[in-house]
């Protein structure tokens, strides 16, 4: 099947300026029994995502294909060197039955820093020959914070503790956070922020140096959001999804985690109470906890985090729409 190598691009839409949208830009692949059809940012920041929403558009009743029949994947290239790679899931589309919806997101490392990027989108039909393009991609530069933080002597025993519960609790975590179910579509629109404050006391990727009572330190970033929000406020589910963790651990205290999307979660820490437990359903706004300070906590906050693929990316960049729900034809 010939597919033609002309790629029309435009701009989707200005949108707002303001964390509302996404910069939207299309391209249109036309072939001969099919049209492919992707929205995709294709500029972003370190630390936040690059989504690619992708449709196949039956064009030719002998062609019409299931969703399991094609299989696609998309890389991200630094020069000639990939550095990341994601596979696409399907979104039921319940409304056009000869059109496939897929969607993929990469995480961008908070360390990585412009230079020459591309996307290229590899997919093939029922095991068939891998067809391939590419997409321009640029990423912007941005400055994090850097801050030294004083622990007590509380907070300088769960820093440094190596105790086999806490490092089970660490490896049972990260097993949650790798997994990535194709079947997990809860969420396909923006996240709504867990807390209702605009008070933040720390934020993404700040560089941090934990200062501890003898004397010695650490480094680490901060991995997501915090609120500074008294104990009891509520915290909400900032999407749809199902509960995946809730318990109370170490470092974090009592803690929840949320599935939205294949390998799409987000956390919540610190809180003094849980309203959920683990495998519950949630919607937006749901109430998931009360706020606190516990595990290793300065004063009451909320930290909000989100996983993508393992890796932590900026929770602001996911109350854009970030799936092109709005956006995609």
């Amino acid at each position: 099947m010939k597919l033609s190598v002309k790629i029309l691009t435009a701009i989707a839409a200005l949108l707002l300026c303001s964390a509302e949208f996404l910069f939207a830009k299309d391209a249109v692949f036309n072939g001969e029994n099919y049209n492919i059809n992707l929205s995709y940012n294709d500029t972003a920041s370190p630390g936040d995502a690059v989504f690619i929403r992708m449709s196949f558009t039956d064009i030719s009743k002998k062609t019409k294909k299931s969703a399991d029949s094609i299989s696609s994947s998309a890389e991200l290239y630094l020069d000639d060197k990939k550095i990341s790679s994601s596979e696409f899931y399907n979104l039921p589309d319940s409304s056009s039955h000869s059109k496939l919806v897929y969607l993929t997101g990469i995480p961008l490392s908070s360390w990585w820093t412009e230079g020459n990027y591309h996307l290229t989108v590899i997919y093939s039909f029922d095991g068939g020959k891998n067809m391939q393009f590419d997409l321009p991609f640029s990423l912007t530069s941005k400055e994090f914070i850097s801050e030294t933080i004083e622990l007590d002597e509380k907070n300088t025993d769960i820093k440094t503790d190596t105790s086999p519960e806490r490092m089970k609790q660490i490896e049972r975590l990260n097993s949650i956070l790798e997994k990535i179910d194709d079947n997990a579509i809860y969420q396909t629109g923006k996240f709504t922020p867990p807390t209702t404050s605009t008070r933040r006391t720390s934020f993404f990727a700040d560089r941090r140096v934990y200062a501890y009572t003898n004397g010695k330190s650490s480094t680490s970033l901060h991995y997501g959001i915090d609120f500074g929000i008294p104990t009891g406020t509520s915290v909400t589910s900032c999407g749809n999804g199902k509960v995946v963790l809730a318990e109370n651990r170490v470092s974090t205290g009592w803690s929840v985690v949320v599935e939205h999307l294949p390998g799409l979660y987000t956390l919540y820490y610190h809180m003094s109470e849980l309203n959920v437990k683990a495998g519950d359903m949630v919607k937006t706004g749901d109430r998931l906890g009360l706020s606190g300070a516990t595990g290793l906590a300065t004063g009451p906050h909320l930290h909000w985090e989100v996983r993508l693929n393992m890796c932590a990316v900026s929770p602001d960049f996911f109350t854009t729409d970030f799936t092109f729900a709005n956006t995609s034809k």
